[in-house]
């Protein structure tokens, strides 16, 4: 993190623009933790937003913690950026976890801190270690044996019972079976069992001590009595002058990979009055403003935000934009708020694995797209597309670099007019099969076969100009299945890492576990999953019935919010 000495503490605090300090005396004492880098952490509207409701609470106070760089983290435990404390110092340690990848920086963090990494060692006064995040309310076995409790769900319609029960309880053990028993969204994997076939698959997974068999899902169902904002402002970011605002949560449109077109069912939008209210405070404080929404183009009051952007002389940039919804009303406002490159997700090559995902858009909506965003000076694209697909073929792949070509032809179509010629920036990924999504079921493909793929596609792009391919590694595309995957067997193979210093290569090696037994195996559709007691209010036959129809190449509209049954959560 790009923290300076403890010298400039002071200093470094100054250069943040809206950090909460609070008095210590007679609060409970809260440390929010990002297991990653500070400039990581600070881009996440998801943690700011939760540093700021722990904040609002009178008898809290609540303080980030950050991993560290380098040196740093050999020289001291890790400290809070508001008041420079030890996290032994707080009574509560709360991690924010989005990407499984973190999982092992978790560990790290306590183990610097001087924690016992096992929830099972810990005594009073030890801190009490809890989590929350998207990818704990996915599968939270894997990190079970270290966390004390997770939140699952939406931290606004949890947090205030939490927080109520915490302080009627001195003892940590009566707390966390008040919290088990009677706080909806709340799990505490001390006070359930799992028992397991000789295969290794899941036999039982059981409550005890009156706990509830699942653990439902509370989310927020009207945003409109939250905003979700910016709270602090910092340089130390790619949105440094950026004002971030959550326009919207959950996704009508069903990807069949995208776990938040689920487990954020159902799709909620703000409203024109609540985005302005938050734009107008965004103009106080910073010059850009960035919409975070899984479906951008859906806000019905889309337009209008941006034309009051403009008026308030505000950038305003987004995350992705779906090409079958794009109008040239809209990239003409686009043109007035400087955005210099818009990305697009076609996701698949082929119109077939388009349909098997349940894209929605077709090569006709892509160029269309491209032409009318390079036509209002918009010249650099950004095109996301994945390998590794449920019933991908080489041919599909070829599809990747031949869509590619096609759309780099309507790029320069559309910029001949203006003499000037842009970037297409392809990012190709490595599909990682995720809980509660429709292909909760398949495994991931073996390393060797992506990496041909990955290498496939860069050849074919290489001497086309002003066309660039960024890859991840499917090395950690398998890390990131082993994590999104495992059960409470997986955390022993996370307790190994730590002890060979992040080196999961020699893990995966030296382990008696085997991996492959999460990330390459094709789970039966009547198996017991890891992560099945958790309630999002999704009907796994309804899942299932999306696979089928992703085996079949055969779509489904996007929800109709409120009007159907078909998944579940609108009962």
């Amino acid at each position: 993190m790009p923290r300076k000495a403890r010298a400039t503490h002071e200093e470094f605090l100054k250069s943040e623009r809206g950090t909460i300090k609070k008095d210590w005396r007679d609060k409970i004492r809260v440390a929010l933790v990002y297991p990653n880098l500070y400039h990581v952490g600070m881009s996440n509207l998801g943690f700011q937003s939760v540093y700021g409701l722990i904040n609002t609470f009178d008898d809290i106070v609540c303080e980030r913690v950050f991993l560290r760089e380098g040196e740093n983290r050999t020289k001291e435990p890790p400290r809070s950026i508001e008041s420079d404390r030890k996290l032994t110092d707080f009574d509560i340690i709360a991690f924010s976890t989005s990407f499984e990848n973190d999982y092992l920086n978790l560990i790290t963090i306590l183990a610097e801190a001087g924690v016992p990494l096992l929830s099972s060692e810990r005594l009073p006064p030890c801190p009490l270690i809890i989590a929350g995040g998207v990818t704990n309310s996915l599968n939270p076995e894997p990190l079970a044996p270290f966390i004390d409790c997770f939140i699952i769900g939406e931290a606004e319609s949890i947090l205030p019972s939490f927080f109520d029960t915490y302080r009627k309880h001195k003892r940590r053990d009566t707390f966390l079976k008040s919290l088990a028993i009677e706080v909806p969204g709340i799990y505490v994997p001390a006070f359930y069992g799992v028992s397991y076939h000789a295969d290794g698959t899941i036999r039982e997974f059981f409550p005890k001590e009156k706990s509830p068999a699942k653990i439902r899902r509370v989310f927020l169902e009207d945003l409109s009595f939250h905003n979700t904002c910016s709270t602090v402002l910092t340089p130390h970011t790619t949105f440094g002058d950026t004002y971030l605002i959550e326009a919207a949560r959950g996704c009508p449109h069903g990807c069949r990979f995208c776990a938040a077109g689920f487990v954020y069912r159902p799709p909620r939008f703000r409203t024109s009055a609540q985005l302005e209210r938050s734009m107008d405070e965004a103009a106080l404080y910073a010059s850009k403003v960035g919409l975070v929404a899984a479906a951008i183009a859906d806000i019905p009051c889309l337009e209008s935000f941006c034309s009051k952007a403009i008026s308030n002389k505000l950038q305003v940039s987004f995350s992705s934009l779906r090409a079958d919804l794009l109008t040239p009303n809209f990239v003409d406002l686009l043109k007035h708020t400087a955005v210099k490159t818009a990305t697009i997700a076609p996701d698949a090559g082929s119109q077939r694995m388009r349909r098997v995902i349940n894209k929605g858009i077709s090569e006709e909506d892509i160029f269309e797209s491209v032409e009318m965003l390079v036509k209002a000076g918009i010249l650099n694209l950004r095109l996301y597309f994945m390998v590794g697909l449920p019933g991908e073929t080489m041919s599909d792949v070829e599809a990747i670099i031949a869509l590619c070509n096609r759309i780099k032809h309507h790029f320069l179509k559309a910029s001949r007019p203006m003499a000037r010629l842009g970037q297409i920036i392809v990012s190709l990924n490595s599909f990682v099969p995720k809980p509660f999504t429709p292909f909760q079921w398949v495994p991931l493909e073996n390393i060797k076969e992506l990496k041909t793929k990955i290498r496939h596609v860069q050849k074919g792009l290489r001497r086309v100009p002003n066309v660039r391919v960024h890859a991840d590694l499917p090395r950690w595309a398998y890390i990131q299945a082993l994590l999104s995957r495992g059960d409470r067997r997986a955390a022993k193979l996370l307790l190994l890492a730590h002890a060979n210093n992040g080196n999961w290569a020699k893990t995966l090696k030296d382990s008696i576990i085997n991996p492959d037994f999460y990330v390459y195996r094709k789970r039966s559709v009547d198996e017991i999953l890891p992560w099945d007691f958790i309630d999002h209010g999704l009907k796994k036959s309804f899942l299932l019935e999306e696979y089928q129809k992703a085996l079949q190449e055969k779509s489904t509209p996007p929800c109709n919010i409120g009007q159907c049954k078909a998944c579940g959560v609108c009962t």
